[in-house]
């Protein structure tokens, strides 16, 4: 009771009840979380900020998360002190995580041990929060579930955010013809910079026919599809025979005519890093550590916020006119 009495406090972002930005309250008398067996206690130096974070919040996503709670999953810092039975951690070790349990929008986070994994030197700490989420969900899309192939070709809609720039050098490391789609001059050129072989605007009002003379009457074999409210109907009318559409992001309902798959054999398939299991977490940590150490797997790290701007980060990443690379938070 002693030692409990003595325990520190820290900031950290709290949500008391589901709904817009306003309900995420920065607190400062929040207590620092103790690693139990198998766990560690991070750091936090860097804390990616993703869409579904937001979705969560709002209370409409089908995880919701018992009240309160600290959002964030993505967090990179350093190993701070470790849990019983933890031998592959130590403190002061340089580290970045899949996911936490404590959640990553604070200055201390707990994480379990198999979900935490080494930072390498050459990448900083905002590139290390980067990492989680966004390459995990890409390889996921890619290859668990999109089982693409060297000398296909994919087209990632909306590359220009984390999950986007992440597919776009994956795929072209792997050996994929890539294109991708941005709504600003920037982003496009920013996915040409990480992988894409040709960049189209989806603001532009043809742009669809222009991807389509690209790819001539073969069409194309995989779309990661980040906003399937609004181009699922359009990304069917593109696809190659037995094509697939991986469905990343959606933020609605959307009309479809479900001939158009059966014209092709084509498939719409849903895409969850929640639903994946040990092996296969595993295989995409082991290709995301690999293309770190490659050098091609090189985090793009956008928009920066202080803590005490969280609330602006979450509407930001929903209302934005166009991302250009992952969105963190700085403590």
């Amino acid at each position: 009771l002693a030692m409990a009495a003595t325990r520190s406090v820290m900031r950290a972002v709290r949500v008391f009840e589901f709904g817009g930005p306003e309900v995420l309250k920065l607190q400062s008398d929040v207590l620092v979380p103790v690693p139990k067996e198998n766990q560690v206690l991070i750091k936090v130096h860097a804390c990616g900020v993703n869409p579904v974070e937001t979705y969560i919040r709002s209370g409409t996503y089908a995880r919701k998360p018992a009240l309160p709670y600290t959002p964030g999953s993505d967090v990179a810092g350093v190993i701070e002190s470790v849990g019983e039975q933890v031998t592959t951690f130590k403190k002061g070790d340089r580290v970045f995580t899949l996911e936490t349990l404590s959640g990553g929008y604070a200055e201390y986070a707990v994480a379990a041990a198999n979900r935490v994994f080494p930072l390498p030197d050459k990448l900083d700490f905002k590139q290390g929060a980067a990492i989680g989420v966004p390459y995990f969900t890409a390889y996921r899309a890619l290859f668990q579930k999109g089982c693409a192939k060297a000398g296909e070709s994919v087209l990632v809609h909306g590359a220009s955010g984390g999950v986007g720039l992440a597919a776009c050098q994956i795929a072209r490391a792997c050996g994929l013809k890539v294109l991708g789609t941005a709504g600003t001059e920037e982003g496009m050129n920013m996915i040409l910079r990480n992988g894409a072989h040709q960049a189209f605007n989806h603001r532009d009002p043809n742009y669809t026919e222009r991807i389509k003379a690209c790819t001539g009457p073969g069409g194309i074999d995989i779309i990661i599809e980040m906003l399937s409210n609004v181009n699922l109907d359009a990304d069917l009318q593109l696809l190659s025979r037995a094509g697939r559409v991986m469905v990343v992001g959606c933020r609605g309902r959307i009309e479809i005519n479900p001939r158009d798959t059966m014209s092709k054999e084509s498939s719409i398939i849903g895409v969850s890093l929640f639903l994946a299991t040990e092996e296969e977490r595993h295989e995409c940590a082991t290709a995301v550590l690999d293309g770190i150490e490659a050098g091609w797997l090189k985090p793009v790290v956008g928009l920066e916020y202080p803590l005490e701007k969280v609330a602006k980060a979450h509407e930001d990443i929903i209302c934005s006119s166009g991302a250009r690379g992952k969105m963190v938070l700085l403590l």
